[in-house]
């Protein structure tokens, strides 16, 4: 790896954002890593919680599953459970909850309903997929079903700004990647000055 990962980093994420009247969704990993452990996933919401910070948006992480708060328990349940346990002892300072539904994610009056004590307020901005495969899939369905803009995959946990431009990628895409680029590597110069 030419790049290579950030210190203590251990694997490689995709942030994707959709961008549209409504706010700002980001999802992780839409890019990089096909099926990752409990502990990489909570190691990509840190990244990504970090990456959304540096927009001056404040992170609201929901780790999506098939189960609702234990309704069921498949291997990827319990691998977004054992995720959010990692998050709540290491990271308390994140607003995160799970595993959740979709729309568990996006409405509190669901999780209201469904998980009372849920420690996710209001609407989910982060959306952490158990795999690669759900995560792409997602975000290319709403991508075409909606109006939202695409900006990403942001490559988090790299030593330096690198990102990838997929092959559907337009020319103001590559515009946004090139920016976003830019400004962190003017932003990694300033701290190592």
């Amino acid at each position: 790896m030419i790049i290579g990962k950030a210190q203590g980093v251990h694997a490689l994420s995709g942030l994707s954002i959709l961008i549209n009247q409504t706010g700002a969704c980001f999802m992780t990993d839409t890019y990089v890593t096909d099926d990752p452990s409990a502990e990489e996933i909570a190691e990509m919401t840190v990244l990504a919680a970090a990456e959304i910070a540096r927009f001056g948006i404040t992170p609201k992480a929901a780790l999506l599953s098939a189960s609702d708060f234990g309704s069921r328990n498949s291997d990827a349940a319990r691998k977004m459970r054992r995720a959010a346990e990692i998050l709540f002892d290491r990271h308390p300072e994140i607003e995160v909850d799970g595993e959740m539904h979709g729309d568990s994610a996006l409405s509190e009056a669901i999780r209201e309903r469904v998980f009372p004590a849920s420690r996710l307020k209001g609407q989910a901005n982060l959306l952490v997929f158990p795999n690669l495969e759900a995560a792409n899939i997602t975000l290319n369905v709403v991508k075409q079903m909606t109006e939202a803009l695409h900006v990403g995959p942001i490559l988090i946990g790299t030593a330096k700004p690198v990102h990838v431009l997929t092959p559907s990628v337009t020319s103001r895409g590559v515009f946004n990647m090139s920016a976003l680029a830019a400004v962190e590597a003017i932003q990694v110069r300033e701290r190592s000055s």
